[in-house]
């Protein structure tokens, strides 16, 4: 018995100094989040997205970057896109950006891994999209979009509903910098700082304990072995095959596989299986199973099959473009794993001072914002939530 608490003691270990580790870095990367959503309105992406025109891909990239990285509400507000009008690829092009390509993740890749992967993201996210687009237009058949639209129009639920939904934006014909400045931009920036947290904290704290137990109870030889560390050029090319199989396994999405990511390169994945599995977070289990209840059957295999190709090939091009121009990290793997903890240095400092801002926030938000009701609006569909929440929440129908 000691045997097994000494073991789940040191796995939360691990987990705690990679929360303290990276802490400063989320507060940072949701409220930077949180400031371009307030000035970003999700009532007029509908009409920014008629086709999947490469202008059209772009603006649904940077539509996508600047949005949510709660990975359920970008699959729900991708699907509410469509059935409003968009265009299917584009909505989908959306939806990765809007996982891939947010700040939050290239900061605490950053912080946890290197800049290198940081780069990476940002390098292979319009890469991925446009090999998706490369697939869409290649094997996507009018019959399929059909039976998509169809099958949207049902209106089956998924999670965060009412998240995708909501629009806290601040509108109006002043500078961006004024709206963000001004009292009703200050409230929308805590009301989506708060939002963004509870929709996604269980899949941050799903991650950290999950990536504490592995890299406590799993040891580098088998991670190693699974992931052919000693072959060379075919650990390049397996690499970018096998992360996104184990992202798909591991039930965790969004943000909350970045330390996963990490144990896996301390591991001996390859740099592009490292990348490839990080982009993986839309093809888990769960959210295959929703793309199911959105789109059918026949086009939720049909996305499966594209997207993984998408990431494991993205992958494969990041590693290839970045051994070509010496970026890919060599030597000694230092993803702060287990060697993370709490001591009086930098990462102390700027989580004193983070916490103290998600403070701010957190007041604000209980103070001016939507408080509880607008919490439990979160996981509730357009049109039936219950009570009153904020006149800044503007809830769109998806009827």
């Amino acid at each position: 018995m000691s045997g097994i608490l000494d073991a789940i003691a040191e796995a939360l270990r691990f987990a705690f100094g990679m929360t303290w580790e990276v802490l400063w870095a989320l507060i940072l990367g949701f409220a930077l989040s949180a400031a371009v959503q307030a000035v970003v309105s999700k009532q007029q992406l509908r009409r920014l997205l008629p086709d999947d025109s490469p202008r059209t891909l772009t603006v649904a990239a940077a539509l996508g970057a600047a949005s949510s990285s709660c990975s359920y509400a970008a699959v729900a507000l991708a699907r509410s896109l469509f059935r409003k009008g968009a265009n299917f690829t584009s909505a989908m092009a959306f939806q990765f950006a809007s996982t891939n390509l947010v700040l939050e993740l290239g900061i605490i890749l950053a912080v946890l891994i290197g800049w290198q992967f940081t780069a990476a993201e940002f390098v292979g996210g319009p890469i991925m999209i446009a090999l998706m687009a490369l697939l869409f237009r290649r094997f996507l058949r009018p019959e399929m979009v059909a039976e998509a639209r169809r099958g949207a129009d049902r209106g089956l639920l998924g999670r965060m509903e009412g998240h995708a939904e909501m629009d806290m934006s601040v509108a109006g014909g002043t500078s961006i910098w004024r709206r963000i400045r001004s009292p009703r931009g200050f409230t929308a920036i805590s009301d989506y700082f708060v939002m963004d947290w509870a929709a996604v904290w269980i899949d941050i704290v799903g991650g950290l304990l999950l990536a504490g137990a592995l890299a406590a109870w799993v040891p580098n030889s088998f991670w190693q072995g699974l992931f052919l560390q000693h072959h060379g050029a075919l650990a390049t090319i397996w690499g970018p095959l096998i992360g996104p199989l184990v992202a798909m396994l591991s039930f965790v999405c969004s943000i909350g596989n970045v330390p996963l990511a990490a144990v896996l390169w301390n591991g001996g994945i390859s740099f592009g299986g490292v990348v490839a599995f990080i982009f993986a977070d839309l093809i888990i289990l769960p959210i295959l199973n929703i793309y199911r209840k959105y789109y059918g059957r026949r086009v939720a295999a049909f996305l499966f099959v594209t997207f993984y190709a998408s990431m494991a090939s993205a992958g494969l091009i990041v590693d290839l473009i970045f051994k070509l121009t010496g970026l890919e990290p060599t030597g000694p793997r230092h993803a702060k794993v287990t060697d993370a903890g709490v001591s009086w240095n930098y990462t102390t400092v700027l989580n004193i001072v983070f916490l103290a801002l998600a403070a701010v926030l957190l007041v604000r938000y209980f103070h001016r914002g939507g408080g509880l009701a607008m919490l439990r609006m979160m996981s509730e569909p357009p049109g039936h939530h219950h009570g009153s929440a904020q006149p800044t929440v503007a809830t769109q129908s998806s009827g």
